[in-house]
């Protein structure tokens, strides 16, 4: 066995593990991105954001088993974790498979969740301060406004009050963007009639969240890939171990 080889296969996978463990470790502590709109908003990406911790601790740990394994020659310890690769790699397959047929779903959810969040927006309320300023955050950054469009925000319930409000993180006047949260409010004399009179981005955040996502859907399919191709030549290396460790122990037996 090449033992120096087999340190830097496991030392890999365990790298792999920390990489998912902390991905997990990110969602749940991120406070300024869309990643914590949804996670504040949607109990299921919050269970995810658990599995992820879970799968990346199981990874961390089955690495220094699988090495162990493999060094002592131990066949228990790489069936093992042979068998705890499958599982999460199972697991991986059924919860893409999950996402590719649900994504209609999720896309109903997330749309509920956005559009709900700013019917309710508030500056003054403290309990969702960390929601509120996540989802300025996300159209300041994208220059998106409203879910599907600026009129998303005619359904707020201090801006239906009064037209000449707008938010400031959808403005596209560089005077608001050192504001980027809370309203502003629109100086004119002239009737506002609706969100087409305000100085805002025209483009829903929607659309922009889809853009990204196809901008950058090669890395995401690339590091999944990759995640996927690591966990097989892991269950290879180990089935092959067994293997050869059973040959060996064949041939340790004297010839009578």
């Amino acid at each position: 066995i090449n033992k120096p080889a087999i340190y830097v296969f496991f030392l890999l996978f365990q790298i792999l593990g920390a990489v998912i463990l902390g991905f997990g470790i990110w969602i749940l502590a991120d406070k300024t991105s869309f990643i914590a709109v949804l996670q504040m908003s949607s109990p299921s990406l919050k269970t995810g954001a658990y599995i992820l911790i879970g799968v990346g601790a199981l990874t961390v740990l089955m690495g220094i088993l699988g090495c162990l394994g493999a060094v002592n020659e131990i066949r228990c310890l790489l069936g093992l974790y042979f068998t705890c690769l499958m599982i999460i790699l199972i697991a991986q397959v059924a919860a893409g498979l999950v996402i590719y047929f649900q994504k209609e779903t999720l896309k109903e959810e997330l749309s509920r969740v956005v559009v709900n969040l700013i019917q309710n927006y508030h500056p003054s309320n403290d309990n969702k301060r960390n929601l509120q300023d996540a989802w300025d955050y996300v159209q300041t950054q994208i220059a998106c406004c409203g879910w599907t469009g600026a009129q998303d925000w005619e359904n707020n319930e201090i801006i239906n009050k009064n037209m000449t409000l707008y938010p400031c993180s959808c403005s596209n006047i560089s005077e608001d963007f050192e504001t980027n949260s809370g309203f502003c409010y629109l100086n004119t004399s002239i009737a506002v009639n609706g969100s087409a009179d305000w100085p805002v981005h025209e483009q829903g955040c929607m659309d922009g969240v889809e853009k990204w996502l196809k901008d950058n859907l090669g890395v995401i399919l690339g590091v999944c890939t990759g995640v996927a191709v690591i966990e097989l030549l892991g269950m290879i290396l180990s089935i092959s171990l067994c293997k050869n460790i059973h040959s060996e122990d064949y041939t340790k037996v004297p010839k009578s």
